[in-house]
């Protein structure tokens, strides 16, 4: 995500409440798709990994590491002045967009791909949302 040609790209997974987010990290790194930037071959992930305190552990960092990406994870018992804030906002904000959509603020469906596509349309009605603005 250092990269200046780097556009961006989201990926989300639906897991159980009571899962712990750590056990969805490499999917979710496996899920993000190709992205454009430069001529040629697509990059296929991210230059930077950011994350919370939450994955702070050598077995994730070098996990992360081994797919070529750099992690940029919080370290616990440090203060929060690390500068990871500035980045991770932008996810703390979709996750509060996404709670405008009353059927989004609680899981009310049992299929799992269901409440996926749900999600998906609340993204698409957000991003036309910016767009509109900007037009």
């Amino acid at each position: 995500m250092s990269s200046p040609h780097y556009r961006g790209a989201l990926a989300a997974t639906v897991t159980g409440g009571n899962r712990n987010d750590v056990t969805r990290l490499l999917p979710l790194i496996h899920a993000v798709p190709p992205t454009g930037g430069k001529r040629g071959h697509p990059r296929q992930r991210p230059d930077v990994r950011y994350a919370d305190r939450g994955y702070d552990h050598n077995i994730y960092r070098r996990q992360v590491r081994e797919l070529g990406i750099r992690p940029l994870i919080a370290r616990r018992g440090t203060e929060h002045r690390s500068g990871l804030g500035k980045n991770r906002w932008v996810v703390e904000a979709a996750f509060a967009l996404l709670r405008w959509f009353r059927r989004l603020r609680i899981r009310w469906e049992i299929r799992a791909d269901i409440h996926q596509a749900f999600r998906t349309l609340g993204c698409a009605i957000i991003c036309w949302r910016r767009l509109k603005k900007q037009c």
